[in-house]
């Protein structure tokens, strides 16, 4: 059990939660919303992220790249601990439970309101997030491996993950909610490229061309500063347009502190020694969604 539980990677579920709680923000400023409904939405999302964690442990153990030259935690396979037979299992397991959690919640969502097409097109958009887990890093041209493992990031944890949460608790679309979709979607991204950041040099070596392999290293700090920057930038501006209190504010301090790292970020030529500013970002986040869900 502590192999699986380390396999499924759970720090990893506050990061995937911050879309869903920054789009349960957006849907308290319009009413009141459904617990349960969230509730769901949620169980969803971190089944979607344990399989995607568990496919990235399989598809980069497939392809060498964790290997002893790899920084950060031992995965599952590199270490022995589970077989890839095992792993393809839990992988099945993992996406009939998502579908059933995510089919489950369409029903509940939908049915009652005769709203059939509606549903068909967010299940068929359920079936591309989960084919988008695996793919990541399984099969023969993982787009993960071409660098596009950071739009794909920046989709499903920004625009796809809040205004899908948005729609599911209110029925509606605003394009206003669009500012904090790109926050949270910067921001995680901002996540995915510190861990290209720390690992560039194995990844290149084994064939993974991630953006910051494909741009250099020094170039792929200062995307990260464009990454943070720009997501405070965009949070900023949904507060203004819907912050009734100076208490609608206190997410900005999360952003504030996440570009305070990034003076540690630009210092730092060693690759390794960014892997704890990894925990902290996810973190700050976390937070900054968080807060939002609680001021708003």
């Amino acid at each position: 059990m502590k192999n699986w539980i380390q396999a499924m990677r759970l720090r990893t579920l506050p990061l995937a939660a911050s879309c869903i709680l920054a789009g349960a923000a957006a849907a308290k400023t319009h009413g009141e919303i459904n617990g349960f409904v969230l509730t769901l939405i949620l169980a969803t999302t971190f089944l979607l992220q344990i399989l995607s964690n568990l496919a990235n442990d399989y598809g980069d153990y497939s392809h060498g790249v964790d290997n002893e030259h790899r920084v950060g935690p031992t995965r599952a396979l590199q270490s022995g601990a589970i077989s890839q037979a095992q792993m393809k299992r839990a992988l099945i397991i993992t996406t009939l439970l998502t579908l059933f959690t995510g089919m489950t919640l369409l029903w509940i969502v939908f049915s009652p309101r005769a709203q059939f097409v509606q549903a068909l097109l967010m299940l068929l958009l359920g079936v591309g997030a989960i084919a988008a887990a695996i793919r990541y890093t399984v099969g023969r041209k993982p787009y993960g491996y071409r660098g596009l493992g950071d739009l794909f990031v920046f989709l499903f944890f920004g625009p796809v993950g809040v205004l899908g949460t948005y729609f599911l608790l209110t029925g509606e679309l605003d394009a206003e909610h669009l500012l904090l979709a790109m926050t949270t979607g910067f921001f995680s991204t901002a996540v995915l490229n510190l861990n290209n950041l720390r690992d560039h040099v194995n990844d290149a070596a084994t064939g993974k061309q991630t953006l910051v392999v494909k741009m250099g290293f020094r170039k792929g700090k200062l995307y990260q500063i464009m990454l943070i920057i720009t997501g405070s930038l965009t949070l900023a501006g949904w507060i203004i347009l819907n912050g009734q209190t100076a208490i609608a504010w206190l997410p900005a301090l999360a952003a504030i502190a996440q570009c305070a790292l990034l003076s540690t970020v630009w210092k730092t030529d060693e690759p390794a020694l960014l892997d704890p500013l990894l925990k902290k970002v996810a973190l700050l986040t976390m937070l900054c969604a968080l807060a939002l869900f609680m001021t708003v």
